[in-house]
């Protein structure tokens, strides 16, 4: 089995390209900050074959820690394509000295529709929970996206 969870030690190792959200939530923390949760379809895997790609994909849920300054801008109002899941370019991380710290800084460029979301956080950890799809699309079906504990036996 693959790894089902990672941290901020793995983000060199990981790549959020072209992963879809399908929901956000935010959990009111501590001292003005919180976590920051995505719900996505996290690709594993891109496989070639050819000129034909294929994808293994995996719900997962991607949580950033002790979140201030988080800013949203997502635009659906110019795209001519219909609502839904919006569609990662990739997430950045910078370091920035302070006064007396050095924050961790996030930029998750969107792709489609067009937007991103800045924030500072401590770091994130990311927890797979469902089962893998093989899939020559980037995104799960809702049938798709079901908990382990739920699906079907093979």
């Amino acid at each position: 089995m693959r790894q089902r969870l990672w941290t901020d030690r793995d983000f060199d190792a990981m790549s959020w390209h072209d992963c879809h959200v399908h929901a956000l939530r935010l959990i009111e923390g501590e001292h003005g900050s919180g976590d920051f949760e995505l719900d996505i379809d996290y690709i594993v895997e891109w496989k070639q074959d050819k000129n034909e790609f294929s994808f293994v994909l995996v719900p997962a849920t991607l949580v950033f820690h002790a979140v201030s300054g988080l800013r949203v801008s997502l635009d659906w109002s110019t795209p001519s394509a219909a609502f839904g899941p919006f569609s990662l370019a990739g997430v950045e991380r910078a370091f920035e000295k302070r006064v007396h710290y050095t924050a961790t800084m996030w930029r998750i460029q969107v792709n489609w529709p067009t937007g991103e979301i800045g924030f500072e956080a401590t770091g994130f950890t990311q927890r797979c929970w469902g089962q893998e799809v093989v899939s020559n699309r980037q995104d799960l079906r809702p049938e798709e996206r079901v908990p382990m504990s739920e699906a079907p036996i093979p």
